[in-house]
């Protein structure tokens, strides 16, 4: 887990990203898949009857898995980039909020010494 962040500060998300991806392949998940629409993996999982079945059926239906596990990942990614610019610029609000702030102190301790 101290990998992730240290690669999303040098990195960034991206990074992060790929460290985890690399950490989740190289576990025990990704080596019992076998050849994706062969038939049942290696950890004796089946994954349904057509993906057992192997042949034409379970190619195309790993793909279509494949296929909506990215889009779903798509929409994860841009949800998270739109929280994040949210926090940004209600952040830049407050600092916005904060500066005036502090030009209305100044502007007192001015005329507290004009006085």
């Amino acid at each position: 887990m101290a990998a992730v962040a240290v690669a999303a500060a040098r990195g960034g998300l991206r990074g992060a990203l790929l460290m985890q991806q690399q950490r989740w392949s190289s576990g025990s998940g990704a080596d019992q898949l076998g050849e994706l629409g062969k038939g049942a993996g290696k950890g004796g999982g089946g994954g349904g009857s057509i993906r057992e079945a192997g042949g034409a059926f379970g190619k195309k239906q790993a793909a279509e898995e494949e296929r909506y596990f990215r889009e779903k990942e798509r929409e994860q990614l841009s949800a998270l980039r739109k929280h994040h610019e949210e926090e940004i610029h209600h952040h830049q609000k407050e600092i916005e909020r904060l500066q005036k702030e502090i030009e209305r102190h100044k502007h007192k301790i001015k005329q507290l010494k004009d006085d």
